[in-house]
């Protein structure tokens, strides 16, 4: 087979100077290049196998407030909250020092009763609309 381009016979000429200075930077970078992916990956493999091997941590308890609320058994002993009579609890919520309870009247409508426990008063009597 002819040789199509005759300057290249098999034997390469030597690079000038300057393009050899070039090349010598190019493949140095390459190499830093190469090294940098090197340790990044061994750095990546290296969490992993730490995470694998870490134990199973159960969940914590939940951290309670520095000033929890009062306990509703002491914050109500000896107290009474007083329902007209015939009343029934329908249900009832407590949230912080606020107790709220859902009635039914002896009438039959209904009223959502509002209780401070600390203060230990009724904070607001809500009743029912009428036609409801």
């Amino acid at each position: 087979m002819a040789n199509i381009n005759p300057d290249l016979d098999g034997d390469e000429q030597p690079l000038d100077p300057a393009m050899e200075r070039v090349r010598r930077k190019m493949i140095r970078l390459l190499a830093v290049s190469i090294g940098i992916m090197v340790i990044g990956l061994m750095a990546v493999l290296a969490a992993i196998v730490y995470k694998i091997n870490q134990p199973v941590q159960e969940a914590t308890a939940p951290v309670q407030s520095e000033s929890p609320g009062q306990p509703l058994g002491a914050a109500l002993e000896g107290e009474a909250i007083t329902l007209d009579p015939g009343t029934r609890i329908l249900s009832h919520n407590l949230s912080d020092n606020t107790l709220s309870l859902e009635t039914r009247l002896a009438n039959g409508t209904r009223q959502i009763l509002v209780y401070d426990v600390a203060t230990k008063r009724v904070v607001a009597r809500i009743a029912e609309a009428a036609g409801n």
